[in-house]
């Protein structure tokens, strides 16, 4: 026990080595930031939010070659449109937060699958949990979908421009050609993270809504965080990354909005806080969360502000539900998918040393292990 529990915190503090995550900084700090500038100039930060998840697009594929990257930024920027076009169709539809976290688990659970498939990396659906759970909370009307199509798409678009401009410049010119990935068969494995996602992210939703209220969707987000993972070890180390890092955060996003900054500055912060994020988040979840929870304040204070200390008092306390919860089920999981102990046979213990095993009748037989 005291020997897995080691294991555990020390990949709660490890810091793995840097691989290039500078360029990714750089790509999606530009992705980020050229929109929100673009809608400062003209005006139109309540649609900030929009900008900022079709930016997420170039969040996808650090680590994979030049084709597979645009193609994954690609997939997965659509995903997350379509996403914010389910949120936004909710908020518009006025659709009570109970049944919104029912529609975003079954997102959850569904685009899981699909990243499983797909091979997405980052994997899973935390950003498309993300995207959904917080445009159905802003208040949006008819005229507002089609807003999220041009905004949320265009920054999609410029985000895999980023891309290919940054492919091109470091090939200098002629990116080295790469076969297509074939999609992941869906088998057993797949299907128990889809379950496990959606059932966390509604459990964790549920409880959100009923106890707090508020931004119910960073509890859901929290719990698929925690469900992320190969085996029971590192669902847990993420879940742990998640809390230390969002109280350390919290603690940032204060310090930033009790500043009372002006758009422009509040921009330029979003960027930095955005590179740094990706300077981390596949070295050490737990800094890399220190960064992204000033960033996902204020995009939320942009787009919907609210008062400064409600919005720190919701991400701390749906996030210490969104792990509780997410923990939990990654545990009952874990334990129902666990084998059970084999039976041994009845009367083949005995044992002559010079002969050897003693054979018993009943030999062959089974019975439980006690």
């Amino acid at each position: 026990m005291r020997e897995s529990q080691g294991r555990v915190w020390t990949g709660v503090v490890r810091v793995g080595p840097g691989a290039g995550d500078h360029r990714v900084a750089i790509r999606a700090a530009i992705a980020v930031g050229v929109p929100l500038v673009v809608l400062w100039v003209i005006g139109r930060l309540d649609l900030s939010i929009y900008a900022s998840f079709g930016a997420f697009a170039a969040l996808y594929g650090r680590a994979d070659a030049f084709g597979d990257r645009l193609r994954m930024q690609l997939s997965a920027g659509a995903v997350l449109l379509a996403c914010m076009l389910v949120g936004t169709a909710m908020s518009v539809a006025a659709v009570a937060p109970l049944a919104a976290v029912a529609v975003v688990a079954l997102l959850a659970a569904g685009i899981t699958l699909l990243a499983y498939a797909m091979r997405w990396h980052p994997p899973g659906a935390l950003f498309a949990v993300f995207a959904a759970g917080a445009t159905a909370t802003i208040p949006a009307s008819l005229a507002t979908v089609p807003l999220v199509v041009a905004v949320g798409g265009a920054s999609t678009v410029f985000a895999l421009v980023v891309t290919a401009v940054a492919g091109l410049v470091g090939a200098r010119g002629r990116p080295a050609p790469s076969p297509r990935r074939s999609l992941q068969p869906v088998g057993a494995l797949a299907g128990e993270m889809a379950v496990t996602v959606g059932v966390a992210a509604a459990l964790a939703g549920v409880l959100g809504a009923l106890l707090i209220g508020s931004h119910w969707y960073w509890a859901m987000v929290g719990a698929v965080a925690a469900t992320g993972g190969a085996h029971m070890n590192a669902r847990v180390i993420r879940g742990l990354q998640r809390l230390l890092g969002t109280l350390l955060g919290v603690l940032v996003a204060a310090g930033i909005l009790a500043l009372h900054l002006p758009p422009l500055a509040i921009i330029a912060v979003a960027v930095v806080l955005q590179a740094a994020a990706e300077l981390f988040i596949g070295r050490n979840y737990g800094i890399a969360m220190v960064f992204v929870t000033p960033l996902a304040l204020v995009m939320v204070a942009l787009a919907a502000p609210s008062p400064v200390d409600l919005l720190l008092r919701d991400r701390v306390l749906e996030t210490i539900i969104g792990v509780a919860a997410g923990t939990l089920v990654a545990v009952t999981s874990a334990a129902l998918r666990r084998p059970r102990p084999a039976a041994e046979p009845v009367g083949c213990r005995g044992h002559d040393p010079g002969q050897g095993p003693i054979p018993h009748p009943g030999c062959g037989r089974r019975r439980p292990i006690r």
